[in-house]
């Protein structure tokens, strides 16, 4: 099975797309599975981190800011930082799928990581 859903994002933030997914997931009826969410933006990026606290995306922004700063970059369209940041989250994810559920830890939620502004973007959610 293959879905997409489209997302509007704001300039830079991390967006949690866990119930998105999951309804996709519920859609399968799968016992047991793979589930691979994959974005095909080349300043954006999916990952799994945690979800109770918006304190760590707030942080996990800051520390990317922190190891990407403004260079003399040679891209003419001046989104070089974007691009870079996008390469070090990554453009997938993979999930368990357990008893027809995502099998995520407790405080885990999917993230969908805009680093290059206001967009609107497609998550390509794939159970295998």
């Amino acid at each position: 099975m293959l879905k997409e859903f489209t997302i509007h994002t704001p300039h830079e933030g991390f967006i949690d797309i866990t119930s998105q997914v999951a309804d996709l997931v519920k859609q399968y009826q799968g016992e047991k599975s793979l589930c691979q969410v994959f974005v095909s933006h080349t300043t954006a990026g999916v990952t799994i981190n945690e979800n109770a606290d918006p304190d760590v995306i707030k942080d996990m922004l800051l520390a990317l800011n922190h190891m990407v700063p403004e260079l003399d970059y040679q891209h003419s369209e001046g989104n070089s930082r974007a691009h870079v940041k996008a390469s070090m989250i990554g453009a997938s994810v993979t999930i368990p799928i357990l008893n027809g559920s995502l099998h995520l830890g407790t405080w885990q939620g999917i993230y969908f990581c805009e680093f290059d502004g206001t967009r609107r973007r497609k998550v390509c959610v794939t159970i295998l």
